[in-house]
């Protein structure tokens, strides 16, 4: 009798621990936060902080706050500002660094948690740069050109949050004398390069502060992948400085390497990354800290499949309107495939991700000709407008539709009359010719000379584009003939784009299948968004999710994971194998897909941050200990339990109900009757799903 397996043990996560800072506070334990992306959308970093407040307020309470730069455009609608109760030690500091001649914001951010947060307004104490630059030289002997203005903003943020940090430690000194309690333990955790300089700064002016850095990707690793070098078979070969000084960033990386060395504990968020910074910045981390979601669970599995079906409704409306005059192809049997980023073509896979489709393409015609792909490649890149050609083809879908309904009303109200008049309907009175005409009329006007395009926007200077002249190469021009369908859209989705109606999240959920076939990728929230929302994803050996999974999951393809192998075998094998991947997808039927994604948002609290933010919670542990040695942590042994933990093959609950009653006419092909619904038959899973025990 084999033992169903649905959920992660719950042992080695936060859970015990989410007790709102009451442990905090009766330790006199502070943490603080330290990103350039706190309350200010740049790049990823912005997730992680967002959608790990929650757990970090749950477990800290106000014992946590947030340290950022103040962008008023982002903090104007994201933060609600207030001041710091009187007698609080945040009071003490914040007034200290002010009456310095530095403006500072306070308050909660507007997200899941609504965590304390304070914001530095970086122009307040622009006139002490140099002053921060010839300190910064004299401690650690780097100097910054005066042109980098991003880094001159780093700088400064550094400082300040540096100079409030050594206000805060008195502050919560007198405070801690005050109230009598114990000695206050700080810890502050800064992530990348801009916001190290104040770890930094700690460092180098010995205040007692235990310190965490993240690198989220490596600076000089970002460069040197752009590049189009063999960066993982050439890592150990590099001569890091002089590569950093080519790319003109050489100052950079001497700040990320300096933060890196001088902090207590430093964490990667991946395998791949710590591999990277071990050669790179010449640390090996001491702890992966993996990026999690918000995971909000459904109350019935039905209820995300309903979700699939509504969104991928929205993506039908749109492939009806942008390939009008071609629409030959049936809607029941077409896959919506994407890829979606930022526009780092080589990085991101798009590359193979592009060729693979060629060869899918001509696979599909002679495997599955009955099946259309439709692949969708969202990158923002320079666009002037919509085109034309794109914006007609819903114009005119919808005043076909719009037709169409007006005359399905007439036939009825006439139905209608006629029969009650006590005669049956004929043809003559169900369809008028002045029905007929307008029908005729908006058939004449679906029709067009050229073929549906493959951009929806204008794109600016195109023949050079490169999404645009991979596909040009690989001969992808949306013909009657290609089962394989490109729309490239060069800019981010929301629900008041014109063409889809949806926003980016919507729009996964209607696609079957999420491809990020990326060479350089530290973590990958792409892929993650898509397993939460289950929806199965192609990721990599080379990225931060691809490698967790493979550590955390027995079989991962039967999770709807599929991974490429970038790291070991050459670029065309990884090309195959990407194709192959997509062949095997498009081989499943409905009833497997609805499997497969019952399967794929399983692993959802995976990747919850109730689970992963435990990894967070000992690198600042560890980093206490470092600087209080008599730090004693209350339950050391859950690390090691998340470590060793791995979802073993899937032994699926039954996707249809089983007998419950006599009155019950035939059970699942997957279930019982019997009230021991742990008995599930593997075996015929599997073989529905077409995969067999000794596949990897």
């Amino acid at each position: 009798m084999m033992r169903r397996f649905s959920r992660v043990e719950s042992a080695g996560d936060l859970l015990g621990f989410l007790d709102r800072g009451h442990s905090a506070n009766r330790e006199n334990r502070w943490t603080f936060e330290v990103a350039w992306e706190a309350a200010n959308k740049v790049g990823g970093i912005y997730t992680v902080i967002r959608s790990k407040a929650y757990v970090s307020t749950e477990e800290l309470g106000d014992q946590y706050c947030l340290l950022g730069p103040y962008k008023e455009a982002c903090a104007r609608t994201e933060v609600e500002e207030y001041e710091f109760p009187r007698g609080n030690p945040y009071e003490g500091a914040v007034n200290s660094i002010r009456s310095m001649g530095f403006k500072v914001h306070t308050g909660r951010w507007l997200v899941d948690g609504a965590p304390q947060i304070i914001l530095f307004d970086i122009g307040s104490a622009a006139w002490r740069m140099d002053e921060f630059k010839g300190e910064l030289w004299n401690a650690t002997a780097i100097g910054v050109p005066h042109l980098d203005i991003e880094c001159n903003d780093a700088i400064i943020l550094g400082y300040m949050v540096a100079t409030f940090l050594r206000e805060f430690r008195d502050s919560v000194e007198k405070y801690s004398q005050e109230n009598d309690l114990g000695p206050a333990r700080i810890v502050s955790h800064f992530h990348e390069w801009q916001a190290g300089v104040g770890l930094i700064a700690l460092r180098t002016r010995k205040v007692d502060v235990a310190t965490v850095f993240t690198t989220h990707a490596t600076l000089l690793g970002r460069y040197l992948c752009a590049g189009n070098t063999d960066f993982y078979n050439n890592l150990d070969k590099f001569s890091v400085d002089e590569e950093a000084g080519k790319r003109q960033i050489y100052h950079r990386y001497c700040l990320e390497r300096a933060a890196t060395n001088l902090s207590h504990i430093f964490t990667t968020v991946s395998e791949i990354t710590g591999y990277e910074a071990e050669h790179l910045l010449k640390r090996k981390p001491d702890i992966i800290t993996p990026n999690g979601l918000n995971v909000k669970k459904f109350s019935a599995i039905h209820e995300f499949q309903n979700l699939h079906a509504m969104a991928k409704e929205k993506i039908h409306d749109f492939v009806r309107g942008h390939f009008y005059g071609h629409f030959d192809f049936n809607l029941d049997k077409t896959l919506y495939f994407f890829i979606a980023g930022r526009y780092e073509f080589s990085n991101k896979g798009a590359d193979i991700f592009i060729e693979a489709l060629a060869r899918l393409n001509h696979y599909l015609k002679s495997q599955q000709p009955d099946v259309t792909v439709v692949a969708f490649l969202i990158f923002p890149a320079k666009a002037n407008n919509f085109n034309v050609e794109t914006l007609r083809g819903h114009a005119v879908t919808k005043s076909l539709r719009d037709t169409l309904q007006t005359i399905q009303q007439q036939i009825g109200k006439r139905l209608y009359e006629t029969c009650l008049s006590g005669r049956l309907p004929d043809a003559s009175d169900i369809l008028m010719k002045d029905d007929i005409v307008k029908i005729k009329r908006c058939l004449y006007a679906l029709q067009r000379d050229g073929l549906p395009p493959i951009t929806t926007h204008n794109v600016v200077d195109d023949w050079n584009d490169a999404v645009l002249g991979s596909i040009r190469r690989c001969n992808l021009f949306n013909t009657t003939s290609d089962r394989v369908k490109v729309v490239f859209h060069p800019e981010f989705l929301n629900s008041t784009n014109p063409l889809f109606g949806l926003d980016y999240e919507d729009f996964v959920r209607g696609c079957h299948l999420g491809v990020f076939p990326s060479y350089y990728e530290p973590w990958g929230y792409t892929p993650a968004e898509c397993t939460v929302m289950g929806i199965p994803s192609v990721t990599t050996n080379l990225s931060g999710f691809g490698c967790f999974m493979q550590e955390h999951i027995a079989d991962p393809k039967s999770y709807g994971i599929y991974i490429v192998d970038r790291r070991f075998i050459s670029l065309e094998g990884s090309v195959q194998q990407l194709s192959s991947f997509m062949l095997d997808f498009c081989k499943l039927n409905r009833r497997q897909r609805i499997i497969q994604r019952n399967r794929t948002e399983r692993l959802s609290e995976l990747l919850d941050w109730r689970n992963l933010g435990i990894y967070y919670r000992q690198a600042r542990i560890k980093a206490l200990q470092a600087v209080y040695p008599d730090y004693v942590d209350e339950g050391p042994e859950y690390l090691e339990h998340r470590a060793n933990f791995s979802y073993p093959r899937p032994l699926s609950a039954p996707p249809s109900p089983s007998s419950s009653r006599r009155s019950t006419p035939a059970p699942s092909t997957h279930g019982s009757g019997d009230e021991d619904e742990d008995s599930v038959d593997e075996e015929l899973e599997l073989q529905e799903l077409g995969i067999s025990k000794t596949d990897d």
